[in-house]
């Protein structure tokens, strides 16, 4: 039984070719970029190396998938999203984004059955649920951009309209972290309580 476990979990290798060939070992089979995507829905665990150097490409490989979906126009990531992220790389934020990006998912599929479900009751009685749901997420979502983000303006808050005893008026990051988690869980709240009330 435990043997069957440790199966379950060792991701299945891919090995990478000069001819950009990918090679299930697990098939002994070719396999193209759609057949990985699968794999990804399907909650496959793989990882991709490069046949020559053993060098682990998994990353570059999941970022062309998600190239290719776009280009196939499965539009999901928002242009915004895109420049804000670009202008992250290298600059002194960009080692809390991959945690924050794998909480903010780890969130939403986490809560997914139940956004699913809201989202059924906004077309079977009108569209102002959605609405209100598709206003909150993105709020949510601009937050967290700006708190990663240098650039660009970002409206103040409240507490930010006076100045601080340092003589500033900027939140420190740990603080907008705490918000953010805050209202996160507002939202699964929210979530979880009209899950229940469908029930």
């Amino acid at each position: 039984m435990a043997e069957e476990s440790s199966k379950a979990e060792t991701p299945v290798i891919i090995k990478k070719y000069a001819n950009r060939r990918l090679y299930n070992t697990q098939t002994s089979s070719y396999v193209t970029l759609d057949h990985l995507c699968e794999m990804v829905k399907e909650g496959v665990e793989f990882q991709v190396l490069d046949a020559r150097s053993g060098e682990d490409i998994t990353r570059s490989v999941l970022t062309q998938i998600i190239f290719e979906e776009e280009t196939k126009g499965h539009n999901l990531l928002p242009i915004k999203f895109l420049r804000q992220l670009i202008r992250l790389y290298g600059d002194s934020m960009q080692a809390f984004v991959p945690g924050y990006l794998d909480l903010s998912m780890e969130s939403f599929t986490k809560n997914q059955e139940a956004m699913r479900s809201r989202i059924a009751e906004a077309f079977g009685g009108g569209s102002q649920a959605l609405e209100n749901l598709t206003r909150q997420n993105l709020q949510m979502f601009e937050r967290a951009m700006q708190m990663f983000s240098p650039f660009g303006p970002r409206p103040p808050r409240a507490e930010e309209a006076e100045p601080r005893t340092n003589g500033t008026a900027e939140a420190k990051p740990s603080e907008e972290i705490s918000e953010l988690k805050s209202e996160i869980e507002a939202m699964r709240r929210q979530l979880a309580e009209l899950s229940q009330q469908r029930k």
